[in-house]
């Protein structure tokens, strides 16, 4: 099977810029890249299909990693391409890396991003060289849909040893509740292993037969503490930090309600949570690429817990990043991907003092969700021309399955910058007004009794590539 590029893509007289290409390049890595290319006058061309919408989803029925890959190695010379990037984590950042590696190009290892990729490899290598960041788990001894087993200890965290966006993650209490999230109609079946297929080929061939399957469930022992997100890159083999968001939750929910800069959480604590993530990307042999590190941070314990390695962008961040720190970090990924030094990519003043990427979600599936119309965007965009907003209107039978895997329905997202987090929520709250939506601030749904705020002092956020600004922060 052939795999068309779009049109972007398609054959031209040999480039004078030298030519990129971007994999499954959509959403905040479309803007990204485009305005990061134009900064550094590089010429792009993009392959991939977008997973979120019809017609161009049709295209995971027949997708094969290999051949794909195979594709694009015919196609490079022709196009002139002499690097290739992808931020997207189901398909991207691994065909990148494989394609790198066909052809010479700088690139994140292949076994690295299926290391970080595989959940139960990953924590089995966390286990080895930095148990005190992780958590007990195991292996669910089940394939998708068959009988839980009996004797499993609850609560627990479960998981797909691979997925992405949250997918089918979160607590269950007892037995019949992980029945129940375990439980898929034929249709469901189809599109889980569609997703995981192509990662799975890969760690058979790469990593060998003793790694399990990653068509399974993984568990985890349950953590109750605040999320956080450390941001960095590997160069020349060393890793070098860029920053930490703040993820902060919908009340009682594991539902992301807003991620925001600059983070809170103490400069002491960012550098162990860096120390954790050296020794884990050394032990999986990363040795070049940008990367996120999710954790826990307890302020009461003072414990930090991994909860995953991503071996790419954070690319919902790039925007945030760019607004406070004057960071870009889709420039930063375009360098690396020529195999220069990300410290070297060009910078700008920051516009904000605190800048959030909120997200509206509904928790009630018989709730009715109201996108707004074009004179309520044209309203959101003429009020706040800095602001990025993302609607995520859906068909019925997908809204249910985002109930059903997710535990809510993410209808949209904004990106908002401002003064300071003070100003920053009045421009939010604004904002959401002029949506019809509620603000991502209030309490949609009540936090658990045994589940503590954690309080942690305010911080100028952790960089590693000169000096910032720093900027004080309300409470």
């Amino acid at each position: 099977m052939a795999y068309p590029l779009t049109d972007s893509a398609r054959p031209l007289p040999m480039p004078i810029q030298p030519r990129t290409l971007i994999l499954f390049d959509y959403d905040w890595d479309a803007l990204g890249h485009a305005r990061a290319a134009a900064g550094q006058g590089l010429a792009l061309d993009r392959s991939g299909f977008d997973l979120f919408t019809f017609p161009s989803n049709a295209r995971l029925a027949w997708f094969d990693m290999g051949r794909y890959v195979e594709t694009l190695v015919q196609r490079a010379r022709l196009r002139g391409w002499q690097a290739v990037t992808s931020h997207h984590e189901q398909f991207g950042a691994l065909a990148a890396a494989l394609l790198a590696e066909r052809m010479g190009w700088p690139g994140t290892p292949v076994n690295a991003i299926l290391a970080c990729q595989h959940k139960l490899y990953a924590r089995q290598v966390l286990q080895r060289v930095a148990p005190e960041a992780n958590v007990p788990f195991e292996l669910l001894d089940a394939e998708y849909g068959a009988p839980i087993p009996s004797g499993l200890d609850y609560p627990r965290f479960v998981k797909p040893v691979k997925a992405a966006f949250s997918v089918l993650a979160r607590r269950v209490d007892n037995h019949s509740e992980l029945h129940r999230h375990t439980r898929f109609g034929a249709w469901e079946l189809w599109v889980i292993r569609r997703l995981v297929e192509p990662f799975e080929r890969m760690v058979r061939e790469r990593l060998g037969a003793q790694v399990p399957s990653a068509h399974r469930m993984l568990l985890e022992a349950p953590v109750q503490a605040e999320q956080f997100n450390l941001d960095g890159y590997v160069f020349n083999g060393q890793a070098h930090p860029i920053g930490v968001v703040d993820a902060i939750m919908y009340p009682g929910t594991q539902a992301f309600m807003r991620h925001q800069l600059p983070t809170r959480l103490a400069p002491a604590v960012q550098a162990r949570a860096l120390d954790v993530a050296r020794r884990f990307l050394a032990a999986v042999g990363f040795t070049h690429g940008l990367f996120n590190m999710e954790f826990f941070f307890d302020a009461v314990t003072d414990r930090l817990t991994v909860i995953e390695f991503n071996p790419r962008m954070a690319s919902q961040y790039s925007d945030l990043y760019q607004r406070v720190l004057g960071v870009d970090l889709h420039a930063m990924g375009l360098v690396l991907a020529h195999g220069r030094d990300p410290a070297t990519a060009p910078r700008a003043s920051p516009t904000a003092g605190a800048a959030a990427s909120f997200v509206y979600r509904a928790f009630d599936s018989a709730a009715s969700v109201r996108m707004p119309d074009a004179t309520q965007q044209r309203a959101f965009h003429r009020a706040f021309p800095d602001g990025l907003l993302f609607p995520y209107p859906k068909s019925p039978g997908s809204v249910a399955r985002d109930y059903k895997w997710l535990g809510s329905y993410r209808y949209g997202i904004t990106h908002l910058g401002g003064l300071d987090e003070a100003d920053l929520q009045a421009r939010c709250e604004a904002a959401s007004a002029l949506l019809s939506w509620p603000a991502p601030y209030a309490d949609t749904a009540p936090a658990p009794a045994d589940h503590p705020a954690a309080t942690v002092p305010h911080s100028p956020v952790l960089h590693g590539l000169g000096p910032v600004r720093a900027v004080r922060v309300s409470s």
